[in-house]
């Protein structure tokens, strides 16, 4: 009977390889998302309607790692926002969204590509 023999050796360099760039991705993307979240909440600070700032002042982010959540806490921001049917629209987040939006992607594209590599 013969037993065949095999070298692990390359796999587990190879698993290695992918464990330490999977980190480093991972570290690279926390990065991207935080200075994101700083770049959107104060895009969205700047282009909020102001009558007592207080809407303003209530725009804040939460990042934890690979998620952020950003926006205001005044129970009124989302009226501004998307409008009531007795008020027109005064967008300020989902304009500040689309112009860090190419900046992010751009971000990711690099962690995605340095991470192959």
């Amino acid at each position: 009977m013969t037993v065949a023999s095999w070298d692990f050796s390359e796999f587990r360099a190879f698993a290695a390889d992918l464990s330490a760039a999977s980190g480093r991705a991972e570290a690279l993307a926390e990065t991207a998302v935080a200075k994101t979240a700083a770049d959107l909440q104060g895009r969205a600070q700047s282009a909020a309607p102001v009558d007592t700032g207080y809407l303003r002042g209530s725009i804040s982010s939460d990042i934890r790692g690979l998620e952020a959540e950003i926006g205001p806490t005044a129970h009124y921001g989302i009226y501004l926002e998307m409008g009531t049917s007795r008020m027109a629209p005064r967008p300020f987040l989902f304009p500040a969204l689309d112009a860090v939006e190419p900046g992010f992607l751009a971000a990711m594209e690099q962690v995605i590509d340095g991470s192959l590599q």
